[in-house]
């Protein structure tokens, strides 16, 4: 499914940690998987935590984060307060959601997955973020978002917090357009009960989850995310790769199998996939202004890959003191175009003036 010249997005999903360090080098890995525009356009997208008091600062910490760590693009990150239908702070508010037609990267994360379904299941906001990816941005999902774009979605706090018989709920189903049918359970190795109370398979334990596998229909594939861990799709390669400290999981319905760092696998792991029309799914209207913004950002002018390795090697030369390494590395930047400004939050890359 390429649109007009354009692949679809690589879509993260990270088992926890988002704003760990090793969060920070996943969404450095995929702000440098390709050629992005400057300044990089970021969207948090704060639903999931949408019924919390406090949910701007829930949101907002990612945004600050990803605006220091992602210091060398330049990054525009914008909060999309998408808490709640049938308020101000719609997801289907037109002018609230959008800087998702705009983002280069999406990110969504901590909250209630159930809640996450709820308020964005055929949400305009949904539907924009949708016909972005499949027109470039990249996706990243964490915690609560991981469990709530599955074809089913684990209602954790409902079990783990409020005894509720164990269940499954519909999900947002994000890889159902392609002929998959996963369900996700980050924090799979999760170990905060320790030895007295079993909360790994984000904490309902293995017994539990075990019951919880009988109730799923036979043609689903169950991915385990650790901790700290990454699942990195690309669709347009049909391969998906393994970043962080931990493993992923896949349990088929004959078997499991688990995929350790640095693993580059085909998706055929997770089932037959199968390429959807690009705007399959989608309200014409917002495919049509989802083209017209993307069209809009062609005129920006990206950091050429080679540019963003060197900028990387020349931080490291400066954090190990390496003053002549430094300098030659900022002379070899200037040769291609681009100069480098060190500021209190890091490199920051610009074309010359």
């Amino acid at each position: 499914m390429h649109t007009e010249g354009h692949a679809p997005g690589r879509i993260a999903l990270l088992g926890s940690g988002e704003t760990s360090l090793a969060g920070g080098r996943v969404f450095e890995s995929l702000a440098r998987a390709r050629q992005v525009p400057t300044p990089l356009r970021v969207a948090v997208l704060e639903t999931p935590a949408g019924f919390e008091l406090n949910s701007d600062r829930v949101a907002g910490r990612v945004a600050d984060f990803l605006a220091v760590r992602l210091g060398n693009y330049r990054p525009a990150v914008t909060v999309v307060p998408a808490r709640q239908r049938g308020t101000p702070f719609s997801p289907d508010a037109a002018d609230l959601t959008t800087a998702l037609l705009d983002a280069d990267l999406i990110f969504m994360g901590p909250g209630s997955p159930t809640y996450a379904v709820r308020q964005l299941r055929g949400s305009l906001a949904w539907h924009r973020l949708i016909a972005r990816q499949r027109i470039g941005a990249t996706l990243a999902f964490a915690s609560a978002a991981v469990v709530a774009i599955s074809a089913l979605a684990l209602p954790v706090y409902e079990i783990y917090k409020a005894g509720h018989e164990l269940h499954w709920q519909p999900g947002l189903d994000l890889f159902g357009p392609y002929g998959l049918k996963l369900v996700f359970v980050p924090h799979w190795n999760n170990a905060e009960g320790g030895a007295e109370l079993d909360t790994s398979r984000c904490f309902m334990g293995r017994s539990r989850f075990e019951t919880l596998l009988t109730m799923l229909p036979s043609d689903v594939t169950v991915i385990g995310i650790d901790e700290h861990t990454a699942l990195a799709i690309d669709l347009a390669d049909g391969a998906a790769e393994v970043m962080g400290a931990g493993d992923v999981t896949v349990l088929h319905p004959d078997g499991a199998r688990a995929f350790a760092p640095s693993g580059r696998f085909s998706l055929a792991e997770f089932g037959p996939f199968a390429w959807p029309e690009p705007d399959a799914g989608l309200p014409p209207e917002v495919w049509a202004e989802a083209m017209s913004h993307s069209e809009e950002g062609e005129s920006e002018q990206p950091v050429p890959g080679e540019v963003l390795a060197l900028v990387s090697e020349r931080q490291a030369a400066r954090e190990r003191r390496d003053w002549a390494a430094s300098d030659a590395l900022r002379a070899r930047i200037a040769t291609l175009g681009w100069s480098v400004k060190d500021t209190p939050d890091g490199a920051q890359v610009a074309p010359q003036e």
